[in-house]
């Protein structure tokens, strides 16, 4: 009867749960009707549309504080800010937090815009410091695994226990209480110390117990250290505590000494950007150099083909020359005003180009124009110890060279784990009971229990683990080998494209510093040749064409020859940039800002500490391999004949390409005056 009751009532659950849920699905509810008018402000109409971030910035004072772009028809005239190529520099490093490209300009699909978290900048090499996941940990993050770790917990509870003995309550409760803590830390030979705390609290009212409330509780310290797979410092160093790895996730990476290298290569790679924005900017400035240059030979051209025009017009009305001459110089005249506004044009473009490298606004009130002019002494270099620089000095050798150091010591610690885990394990503990958690009542209590020592424990043992056939450590180590393999050879062919590159960096030299020798003379040629055929035009014994195209000969060989000396001086520029020299030629250094207050005076104690210690070096060996030095090392030995004996870094004794023909004061201002219009 009793289970035919258990069975109805469970029958009557289930349906009325059927009930329920049939209700929850239902798709026709029925109608509701509520009070009031309807708010449908917060309705949207459409899941995804286009919004905006609540994101309040303040625009930079660069943006909101210039004014309107130079343009050759702004009728105000900006006074001209003669500066200096270091100031140049000076300036773009300072404003350059975010590293500029002088090639992603006005570029579409730009990274600055679509893939900004990739752009270079200053922060980059703190970014890798503090890193924290895996494959980018910083050595913040890698010395982390080494802090001590404590944890605890504390819970309380109670419980009805329903005994199946006789001689105890039918029902009886037991309240009960747990303090559990412990504190572990990993050392770099790989083994774990812990600490750990016990209190148990237990009260039940049945009978033959010593108490019906009781205090059980112990204090040990246990001890792991690896012995084969994992075992020792070096394997600590590079891939991190064994006891804190996870297999084929964090793989043999985590360690220290990746963790520094991994910086090293920051550091190397914002060198290079900073390589590459210091191209940028002498690049640059030199192009508004040509820039002015170029204005200068528009301007004497169109003044010239405005003398010519006014004397042939002079003639024709006279009936001495032909309307054709006067047609003819007239058309010279506006291909000459033509060309100057170009040119006017190319400074204001270069000089946003300029501006926008060194992060200056687009226009402060004033037009940059550069006071330096470029270097007209040839550079004769060495082949041997230009090549000797570059292998030594290139950012790009010395990243590759730190993956191959970083892959050669994972490669270590990836072998460490084809051999069996063998871990000894120790471990002592002191028990305590009693009535009471501390205080003392004339019995005993758990902690006066635990100080006298009375119930001790001990454990001495090993434990062992070995997958059969080592499959995955055996492909881990092939892994790395051919990784190894991939990034020596990588390194060789690196060093020969360097090898091409200065080849080509001393070819690109020789071929601009003889263009501008022939430009010079070609520019001193015309010059001879319209001073001498101005005076057979004026005699009748020329025509007037023979004149334009002088005129248009020696502008033309103008901005030949300073377009072959400003490749000159960019080919100077890439010379020490293929050679890896470029900072140290342009007096750029990179160093470490300031630490914290803080960290100086836990520097100067943890040298106190070393200063005042024992030296065990002679007994003990207490230093790691080393995996880097604070200067190159290796040298390079050429095997050619020509290379017995190197020449010292500098230039060899030079030779001027010859006096530079003198130019009319720069200023980019419309030439006046003005042609008439055309009839």
């Amino acid at each position: 009867m009793v289970r035919r009751r258990r069975f109805f009532a469970g029958a009557i659950s289930s349906a009325a749960l059927g009930t329920l849920l049939f209700a929850g699905c239902n798709r026709n509810p029925a109608a509701v009707r509520f009070l009031g008018e309807p708010d449908q402000d917060y309705y949207r109409r459409h899941a995804t549309e286009v919004d905006f971030p609540n994101v309040s910035n303040v625009n930079p004072e660069t943006v909101t504080g210039t004014e309107p772009p130079h343009t050759i028809d702004a009728k105000e005239k900006w006074e001209p800010r003669e500066i200096t190529l270091m100031e140049v520099m000076h300036i773009g490093l300072q404003n350059n937090d975010i590293i500029r490209s002088a090639g992603q300009f006005l570029v579409q699909g730009s990274p600055l815009y679509t893939a900004g978290e990739r752009v270079p900048s200053v922060y980059d090499p703190a970014i890798q410091e503090t890193g924290v996941l895996f494959g980018g940990r910083g050595v913040e993050a890698a010395l982390a695994d080494f802090d001590a770790n404590f944890t605890t917990n504390i819970l309380f509870g109670q419980n009805d226990v329903f005994p199946n003995s006789t001689g105890l309550p039918r029902q009886y409760r037991q309240d009960t209480g747990a303090l559990n803590a412990s504190l572990s830390k990993n050392f770099a030979h790989g083994g774990v110390i812990g600490v750990t705390h016990n209190a148990n609290y237990l009260a039940q009212p049945i009978p033959g117990q010593t108490y019906n409330s009781s205090y059980a509780g112990n204090l040990g310290v246990n001890y792991q250290l690896p012995l084969m797979a994992g075992a020792g410092t070096e394997f600590t160093r590079i891939a991190g505590p064994i006891a804190r790895s996870f297999g084929g996730i964090s793989g043999v990476s985590q360690g220290v000494v990746i963790a520094r290298i991994n910086q090293d290569i920051a550091v190397a790679d914002f060198e290079n950007n900073v390589r590459f924005l210091i191209q940028d900017i002498e690049n640059c400035y030199w192009d508004l150099y040509l820039a002015y240059r170029a204005f200068d030979a528009g301007v004497v051209a169109y003044e010239s083909a405005l003398e010519t025009w006014r004397y042939t017009q002079k003639r024709a009305a006279g009936g001495e020359g032909l309307p054709a001459d006067a047609a003819q110089a007239l058309d010279q005249l506006y291909l000459t005003k033509t060309a100057s506004e170009n040119a006017r044009s190319a400074i204001y473009s270069r000089e946003t180009a300029l501006r926008r490298l060194i992060g200056l606004p687009v226009n402060d009130g004033c037009i940059l124009r550069p006071a330096d002019a470029p270097v007209s002494v040839q550079l004769v270099p060495d082949w041997y110890t230009s090549m000797n620089e570059a292998l030594t000095y290139r950012v790009e050798l010395r990243r590759q060279k730190w993956n191959v150091k970083s892959l050669e010591l994972q490669l270590r610690a990836a072998r460490s784990l084809t051999r069996p885990r063998l871990d000894a394990l120790a471990g002592y503990q002191i028990n305590g009971f009693g009535d009471d958690l501390l205080a003392y009542n004339g019995q005993n209590n758990m902690y006066s229990s635990i100080l006298t020592g009375e119930g001790q424990a001990w454990s001495l043992g090993a434990q062992f683990n070995m997958p059969l056939g080592f499959r995955s450590a055996h492909a881990q180590v092939r892994n790395y080998e051919i990784r190894l393999a991939k990034a020596q050879q990588l390194l060789k062919v690196e060093e020969e494209e360097v090898s091409h590159e200065l080849a080509a960096a001393f070819q690109e030299l020789t071929r601009s510093y003889a263009a501008a020798k022939s430009n010079l003379n070609r520019y001193l040629a015309a010059e001879d040749n319209l001073r001498l055929t101005l005076p057979l035009y004026e005699e009748g014994a020329a025509a007037v064409d023979i004149v334009v195209r002088s005129q248009t000969r020696r502008a033309e060989a103008i901005v030949a020859y300073y377009s072959s000396l400003v490749d000159y001086n960019k080919s100077l520029v890439n010379l020490q940039f293929r050679k890896g020299t470029i900072l140290e030629y342009n007096s750029v250094r990179i160093t470490e800002g300031p630490w914290a207050a803080d960290a100086y005076i836990d520097a100067e104690r943890r040298h106190l500490e070393r200063s005042y210690g024992i030296d065990v070096s002679d007994r003990v060996h207490v230093e790691p391999e080393e995996f880097a030095t604070p200067a190159p090392t290796g040298n390079v030995h050429f095997t050619t004949p020509s290379a017995t004996m190197l020449s010292e870094p500098g230039p060899s004794p030079a030779e001027e390409i010859g006096p530079v023909p003198a130019a009319p004061p720069v200023d980019p201002v419309p030439p006046k005056p003005a042609p008439p219009a055309v009839p």
